[in-house]
This record gives C-alpha cells, sequence and structure tokens, in this order.
C-alpha cells in the first residue's frame, strides 16, 4: 500500500491543496497522470478544473475518471489516483455504481498511490461508520475500500468548553461508535494527514492527531508518530461492548 490520506484539502487563509503541496508533490511520481475522482460533489467538471489548476505548476497531468467514457478504464491509464473530498455517503454511491470500488481496490493492491482528502480519506477505511457527513444518498453498503483495517475521522474537532451547544461532541459520537464496534479510529485534526508505506504508518502535518480505542481514554498523538501498530489491527464490526 502506498497511500496519504489528507484530513482536508483546503486550509483555512490557503488555496485549494496549498497547506499539503510538498507532501502531495512528493507523494505524486514525477509527471505523474494523475486520475481524479470527483464524485463526493456535484459539478465534476468544475471539480476537476480545481485540481487541475492547483497541480497545474507541478507537472501533474490531471484526469477525471469521468471525462471520456468509462472510469474504470480511466484508473487503468493512471500512475496514480487522487479521491477527493465532499459528501461521503454520495461518493460511496458513486464508487458502487461505477464499478471503481472493486478497481480502486485492485489497483492499490497492485501498488497503484492513492491519495485521499476528507471523503476520499474515509473511503480508505473498512467503513463509512465514522463520517461527519450527512446521509444524503443511500450508498448499497457502508463498506467502504479498506485500504486500512482501522477507522478514520478527518476534520475531527476538539471539545469547545465554551460552547453554549449542547449536543454531541465528536469525541461523544466517536465513544458511541466504540459502543457498538471494536475498532480503532484516528481522528485527523485540519492540517494533518496519515502516510502509509508498505507496513509503515507515520502520522504527517501541522497538527497532532487523536487515538479512539474501546475500553481506553482517548490518547494524543504528536506529529511524526509512527502508528505503524494500527495497520495490524483487526476490525470487529456490531461488537456491542
Amino acid at each position: 500500500m502506498n497511500l496519504l490520506l489528507l484530513s482536508n484539502s483546503t486550509q483555512y487563509g490557503r488555496g485549494y491543496l496549498e497547506h499539503a503541496l510538498g507532501t502531495v508533490t512528493g507523494f505524486l511520481p514525477a509527471g505523474a497522470r494523475l486520475a481524479f475522482v470527483p464524485y463526493a460533489l456535484a459539478d465534476h467538471d468544475a471539480y476537476t478544473a480545481k485540481v487541475r489548476d492547483a497541480l497545474a505548476g507541478e507537472g501533474i497531468e490531471v484526469r477525471g475518471v469521468h471525462e471520456g467514457g468509462d472510469p474504470v478504464a480511466r484508473l487503468g491509464e493512471a500512475d496514480a489516483v487522487f479521491v477527493g473530498g465532499g459528501n461521503s455517503f454520495r461518493l460511496l454511491s458513486a464508487l458502487y455504481r461505477t464499478g471503481l470500488r472493486e478497481a480502486l481496490t485492485e489497483a492499490v493492491a497492485g501498488g497503484l498511490p492513492y491519495m485521499g482528502a476528507s471523503a476520499g480519506t474515509n473511503m480508505a477505511a473498512p467503513s463509512l461508520r465514522t463520517t461527519n457527513d450527512m446521509p444524503i444518498v443511500e450508498p448499497p453498503s457502508f463498506e467502504a475500500l479498506g485500504l486500512v483495517p482501522f477507522q478514520i475521522n478527518p476534520h475531527y474537532l476538539d471539545p469547545d468548553p465554551a460552547s453554549t451547544h449542547k449536543g454531541e461532541t465528536r469525541e461523544e459520537r466517536l465513544t458511541e461508535f466504540l459502543e457498538e464496534n471494536d475498532v480503532p479510529v484516528l481522528g485527523l485534526r485540519e492540517g494533518s494527514w496519515l502516510r502509509v508505506d508498505g507496513g509503515r504508518a507515520v502520522l504527517g502535518g501541522e497538527r497532532d492527531a487523536r487515538l479512539f480505542r474501546r475500553g481506553t481514554a482517548p490518547r494524543e498523538l504528536a506529529t511524526g508518530s509512527d502508528v505503524s501498530e494500527l495497520l495490524r489491527v483487526r476490525a470487529a464490526f456490531d461488537t456491542r461492548a
């Protein structure tokens, strides 16, 4: 597996992918033909153009998988794939509909570099169950790509002690998830990412991450931490504590 899983593609005060551009260009092969999966947003052409513009000066050729026929064929022509953010339910539904879910799993297992941001990072986990999104469509299943054996929560937000909002915090929602499922969840704050290279996984970016496990208190993980142990966990869903 060769993965770059970004919490977010746009950082406050910066352009699209600007906060991680050095990491992105270092991850992608030089002069790569990048297949972009735009299905998390409704306007596929505009979304693809946005990615193309962001990488135009880096020698990366961007082509949307929706452009010119069969999306699976577009994937087969690429040197790397980028699955963009947006609504995770809409994205997963489209991956099932186009056949890309199976094609992506096979291609990445065969060595194709996979970059995800937000919803695209959600797709790398076994299940959609720890997304923050509203279910605007109903995919055939919550089963995602399973490129890593643990769950990820992009855009992880810490509780705000000054807030008067009385709804559940992100920490409370992930705790509820662990009451029903025995799967570690890696909370990636905005500005952070996870780099997986073979059997090694390392946290990167500007902010620390937070790891949730059943039966233990959440743990802070500093950027630069080696979290390769998570690649060896066994996910167990629907196992009430």
